[in-house]
């Protein structure tokens, strides 16, 4: 695949030095974890990624995946209203909100009606292989090992894994389900292509980060 020089498409929000820097590292890695407290831009920085690279044809669709834990800590379509598109917009709202942001709701809904932008939860992941693609799995604290598991082994020749998440946020009855785990192992065993990427700056509202700060003190 040809893949033309310079950027293709003028964002409309430029990155700070810190998403900078993660970006670098991210088109690096084939898997990268990104990190991070309430309002650090983790789901930002990975559209931002997906998107340029699918501008600059590098990668031809974005598959959109978030765990879904709304029926007694399981992922269950069933509690939500309405038919599967429905249930699947209305979850990875946050996701799409991020990239009409970056490059526009007109050009990220044409990328959705062309199929280059596709929504895919992970309870559909299986016997799947995703080649030539971004694959964004977002709030990944709230995915078990084994959705993890799956989620990794979809990854296909030329494509890359951004996966975000916090455990100050994990939404699982039992935090030690969490799928966090497996990505540290992945680390400690020193998976070629793999990085964990912390990121620390506040992009909410200043009184975001002291919010944090007093939960944590309160829930420990």
């Amino acid at each position: 695949m040809k893949i033309p020089k310079g950027e293709i498409q003028k964002f409309q929000v430029s990155l700070t030095e810190e998403q900078k820097i993660a970006k670098a590292r991210i088109l690096h890695n084939s898997i990268t974890l990104l990190k991070g407290k309430a309002g650090s831009a983790k789901t930002f920085l990975a559209c931002n990624v997906a998107l340029d690279l699918l501008a600059k044809r590098q990668v031809e669709r974005i598959f959109v995946s978030r765990p879904f834990i709304y029926a007694q800590g399981e992922e269950d379509l069933g509690i939500l209203p309405g038919g599967v598109r429905d249930k699947l917009i209305g979850i990875t709202t946050p996701i799409l909100e991020n990239m009409y942001i970056i490059a526009t709701k007109e050009k990220v809904e044409k990328y959705i009606e062309d199929g280059k932008i596709v929504i895919l939860p992970s309870v559909f992941m299986k016997g799947m292989t995703l080649p030539n693609a971004v694959i964004i799995l977002d709030e990944y604290q709230n995915a078990t090992s084994h959705v993890t598991y799956t989620a990794l082994t979809r990854l296909g020749k030329g494509s890359k894994i951004i996966a975000t998440g916090d455990m100050t946020q994990c939404d699982l009855r039992d935090k030690k389900d969490s799928g966090f785990a497996f990505f540290k192992a992945l680390q400690i065993q020193g998976l070629p292509g793999f990085e964990i990427i912390e990121l620390t700056s506040n992009h909410r509202h200043d009184v975001v980060d002291s919010i944090t700060s007093i939960y944590l003190d309160y829930k420990n």
